[in-house]
């Protein structure tokens, strides 16, 4: 099989699993976003200031700090009212965009 049929065939099942997950989702809705980065007492600061930036409405006691079994990492998760798909992507960009994030979920 060509390697542009496969692609474009990957990228139409694509196209339709997000417009598939897009009709599930009810807006405005909670939405828990957890984000890892290194242990540090800024990490928490950082992803609540991104947050805020992102959620006028953000309320700090929606924050859950956990640590890895090492210590080595922090857990922020963050629940937040989300309003629109695409408030949600530029939260997303915005994380992945930090130098502390390892990865956003």
């Amino acid at each position: 099989m060509d390697s542009d049929v496969v692609q474009d065939k990957e990228s139409e099942q694509l196209k339709e699993a997000v417009e598939q997950s897009e009709a599930l989702m009810k807006f405005p809705m909670e939405f828990p976003i957890k984000v890892m980065g290194d242990a540090s007492p800024a990490f928490p600061k950082e992803i609540i200031e991104i947050t805020k930036s992102h959620f006028e409405d953000f309320d700090e006691k929606n924050v859950v700090v956990t640590w890895s079994r090492t210590r080595k990492y922090q857990c922020v998760t963050v629940t937040v009212t989300a309003r629109s798909r695409e408030q949600l992507d530029d939260m997303y960009r915005a994380l992945t965009a930090c130098p502390m994030v390892k990865y956003a979920l």
